[in-house]
């Protein structure tokens, strides 16, 4: 009996892919059917139990297509070689998620923010996805849908840091601002392009990037901080991600949906 050949899935692109919300965002994309391709500034071949090489096997075994692609989203003149890698592989872009950031090197008071900080939090949370964006939308433009009607669609992964003040990192918070609104500004340009834009708002996350801060924000979410009182998991977000890209808010476009256990409800 011949293998059955594996259906083609709309082809979507992740940065920040190699682990944390990233991997949460691709496994709930291949799920769907999606074919993917990750990128991260860490590209180790050899190395099959963490990071792009550990997803792209978990993509497989769900039966989807995986490529790797290696790159930092603050080089924007890499972008091309990075975005034509997966026209290349897949012969289309589908679905952009920019997902990739970074949190400052060190917490420090407002007052002490360094220039180099701030430029580096800037560039890779802001600067990076608003040109990234920019070149994958004119590729995007005009396509059809990928399939049952769903539009083309990009997606920035903001965080509750846009709208909530966190003084010992200002830069984080400043870059996270800039980025809701990019995804504003393009859902506006892109709409009659055919292309939905959507803001996805995650609150307190369980990450590498947490893990310095653990203790406290259990302390935090004890006391009340997070109204469904747990930890977000990347599957949290992943799941958010995939509704998206399903189409489940087709007509929705310049929609934030925040992922934060009930951090976006005014309370007494």
């Amino acid at each position: 009996m011949a293998k059955r050949e594996r259906k083609k899935g709309p082809a979507a692109i992740v940065t920040g892919a190699g682990q944390g919300i990233g991997r949460g965002i691709v496994l709930a994309l291949a799920r769907e059917g999606c074919d993917i391709a990750g990128i991260d500034i860490v590209f180790e071949p050899g190395n099959t139990k963490k990071g792009l090489f550990e997803v792209k096997n978990s993509v497989e075994r769900l039966g989807r297509r995986f490529l790797p692609v290696g790159g930092d989203i603050a080089r924007v003149e890499d972008h091309d070689r990075m975005l034509d890698a997966v026209v290349k592989e897949f012969g289309a872009i589908d679905v952009l998620v920019n997902n990739a950031g970074v949190a400052p090197a060190k917490r420090v008071d407002i007052l002490e923010t360094a220039p180099e900080s701030y430029d580096r939090v800037l560039a890779v949370n802001a600067r990076g996805p608003f040109f990234l964006t920019q070149n994958a939308a004119r590729r995007m433009a005009g396509r059809r849908p990928a399939r049952g009607g769903t539009p083309p669609s990009i997606i920035f992964i903001t965080s509750v840091s846009a709208v909530v003040s966190s003084t010992s990192r200002a830069e984080y918070c400043i870059s996270k601002a800039a980025l809701s609104m990019s995804a504003a500004l393009f859902a506006d340009a892109l709409a009659a392009k055919g292309i939905n834009v959507y803001e996805v708002r995650p609150g307190i996350i369980a990450t590498d990037m947490t893990a310095g801060v653990k203790d406290r924000y259990d302390r935090l979410i004890a006391a009340g901080l997070v109204p469904q009182g747990r930890w977000g998991l990347p599957e949290d977000v992943g799941k958010a991600v995939a509704a998206l890209v399903r189409g489940d808010f087709a007509f929705s476009t310049g929609a934030v949906i925040e992922v934060s256990g009930g951090m976006d409800i005014r309370r007494l």
